[in-house]
């Protein structure tokens, strides 16, 4: 394998551990607020963002946050449709996210 082949192929693998970091994380923590049948389809989402970004699977700096942010609008969607007399927060399309600190940060609520 030349030196060419081989920095593609632990970009690739790079890529694949962070992927897989992300939506491991996002699984659990979908897990802990909204149990497992939410984290079920919550996965499947964010797999289906995945597919759906522009960067070709090999790019070197895919921004995974991006995958997540538009699944957890999906995410918001499905629950918020389920409740009664709620409406739809946001399209997956049209999530953008600016960076925030963490003193803004606050710990989630239950939806009750």
């Amino acid at each position: 394998m030349n030196a060419k082949e081989s920095f593609s192929t632990s970009a690739y693998a790079n890529q694949m551990h962070m992927a897989e970091r992300e939506l491991g994380a996002f699984v659990s923590a979908v897990t802990k607020l909204f149990g497992p049948e939410q984290a079920r389809l919550a996965a499947e989402d964010w797999l289906d963002e995945a597919e759906e970004m522009d960067s070709p699977p090999r790019f070197i700096s895919r921004d995974w946050r991006t995958v997540t942010v538009a699944a957890s609008a999906r995410l918001a969607n499905r629950i918020a449709s389920a409740r009664p007399g709620r409406t739809l927060l946001i399209a997956a399309t049209e999530a953008n996210v600016s960076p925030i600190s963490s003193s803004q940060c606050f710990s989630p609520r239950p939806l009750a």
